[in-house]
């Protein structure tokens, strides 16, 4: 046996539950009639030049010389050492005893042979989190109150620089008041929430690399593609993502299944045999003298979402939608962008679709510090229309986007919608930041629904003629207690407008808070 082989039988040991006991074949699941495969309605987080999922404004990003930027390589950003991705982390620094600052930091490198080449590391998540809505689902009824916790715990076994095996499991419970049915993405005894094996190699100037099992997709812009960080269990895809990469251009290509959640055990969480996402994303490293001084970001895409139980307007049936379009973000001096176009074509039963959306995110700061006072604003279009069956279906779709970037309590999507909202974060203290933003919101086609987060109309909203659906008021504060922990808090007012009262929704109020620790 070489040296890698004989660490390796003994490492994997303790990871065999983690990496080997899960089948990546299963499938056997009844298929869903949501044509989004949404999650429970409960709010989640903003894309990356607003406040992100874990309440960091996206880190700059910072190109480098011999490889393409980690920062913009698809997998999240990194901040204080962590990702939302934890398999995305680099914790090799903690080899040296001096960077060490406590026994926690001794599970991000642990050596598994002489040379430390071979090396396993550990990763963990508490979440205690409580969400309080009034009139949930905008409906007239008593308040609804979720008392939700989050755990997880990962292993990342790396065996040399080119072959590594991660795992991570996933505990969620919730408890409280006025609940209906939580979904499996909230309550779950225990889930295979990622397991895949990764290889790598370099080919001249170019590595090459492929990753395969059930994992964490967040290659494109953040209102199409994300974990979802808002739920309890995160959104995961099982199949084969493959990479070259130079040291300013990168091309992915992938096809994957969703994760069909069960809510008892790891023995009921299956590949979704109805619905299959694929395709290729590329990206390009824009020069830094584009805009003067900047580190720009372009990252063109080509995908085909299949879904054989869609459903738009009371009809199911089969649907196939092409997605192409582009991504341009990154800073410029003091400005930070997030800019995406994409055009959507294909067939849904026997209409003919043909929809488009365009977000466009600016954050500029004021003055030379990370923590100076920030302003912006977005401005964001999807097409609305044939929903309802009328001539071609303009109803625009996101995969699995960011589903609280409109509504912390999930009650709009980027589904025949126009949204417009300027906002400010500033930090009145050194590990506190707010932000505060007001978003107005229209329908783009008012003979069509207003669509909430897990792809189903508001039902009578399409036979409401007004097109404003809402005014929303919204205030994010998160404190850094400590690199590993962190509290954020989160209120929201919806005030519906007559897209909304005349077919009998009423405004909310939504409040959460939750205290995260992780290492």
């Amino acid at each position: 046996m070489t040296r890698y082989a004989t660490a390796l039988a003994s490492a994997t040991a303790p990871l065999a539950l983690m990496i080997a006991a899960p089948a990546l074949a299963q499938s056997a699941v009844a298929p869903s009639t949501n044509a989004q495969q949404g999650t429970a309605q409960t709010p989640g987080v903003q894309r990356s030049t607003a406040p992100s999922e874990t309440g960091q404004t996206r880190a700059a990003a910072t190109p480098v010389v011999t490889s393409y930027p980690a920062a913009a390589a698809g997998d999240g950003a990194t901040t204080g050492g962590y990702n939302l991705s934890r398999w995305a982390e680099d914790w090799r620094v903690m080899r040296d005893p001096a960077k060490r600052d406590d026994p926690l930091d001794r599970l991000k490198y642990l050596p598994l042979d002489d040379d430390g080449d071979i090396y396993l590391t550990l990763s963990g998540e508490a979440r205690l989190r409580v969400n309080m809505t009034s009139n949930p689902n905008l409906r007239e009824t008593p308040h609804q109150r979720q008392d939700i916790r989050r755990l997880t715990a990962g292993a990342d076994l790396h065996v040399g620089p080119h072959l590594r095996f991660y795992g991570e499991v996933a505990h969620g419970g919730i408890s409280g008041r006025n609940l209906g049915a939580p979904a499996a993405t909230l309550r779950n005894d225990l889930v295979w929430q990622q397991y895949f094996v990764e290889g790598n190699t370099t080919l001249g100037d170019v590595t090459i690399g492929a990753r395969y099992g059930r994992q964490e997709f967040t290659d494109g812009p953040n209102l199409l593609v994300s974990q979802r960080d808002n739920n309890t269990i995160r959104y995961t895809l099982n199949g084969l993502r493959a990479w070259a990469r130079g040291s300013k251009w990168r091309i992915d290509a992938f096809d994957m299944r969703p994760t069909a959640y069960g809510d008892l055990g790891t023995d009921d969480d299956v590949n979704d045999p109805a619905r299959r996402f694929s395709g290729v994303t590329f990206g390009v490293v824009l020069p830094e003298k584009l805009l003067g001084e900047s580190k720009l970001y372009l990252d063109p895409f080509v995908w085909r979402r299949r879904n054989k139980v869609g459903a738009w307007g009371g009809r199911i049936g089969p649907a196939t939608r092409w997605y192409a379009g582009a991504r341009l973000w990154g800073d410029a001096g003091p400005l930070t962008i997030d800019w995406s176009v994409n055009h959507q074509w294909g067939r849904y039963i026997n209409q003919d679709i043909d929809a488009w959306q365009a977000f466009f995110a600016q954050i500029y700061r004021l003055g030379k510090s990370p923590t100076s006072p920030r302003i912006g604003f977005h401005v964001d279009y999807a097409s609305g229309g044939g929903g309802y069956g009328d001539g071609k279906l303009r109803d625009a779709y996101a995969p699995f986007g960011n589903n609280i970037y409109y509504s912390y309590q999930l009650s709009l999507t980027p589904s025949n919608l126009i949204a417009v909202a300027p906002n400010v974060t500033f930090s009145p203290a050194r590990k506190l930041r707010v932000t505060a933003e007001y978003q107005l919101t229209w329908r783009d086609n008012t003979r069509d629904a207003v669509y909430r987060a897990n792809g189903q109309p508001f039902a009578g909203t399409q036979n409401v003629r007004d097109a404003k659906i809402a005014n929303l008021t919204r205030a994010q504060v998160v404190w850094t207690i400590s690199p590993r922990l962190s509290f954020t808090g989160r209120y929201e007012h919806l005030a519906a407008g007559p897209s909304l009262t005349k077919a009998g929704y009423r405004s909310s109020d939504f409040l959460a808070g939750w205290l995260s620790f992780r290492f």
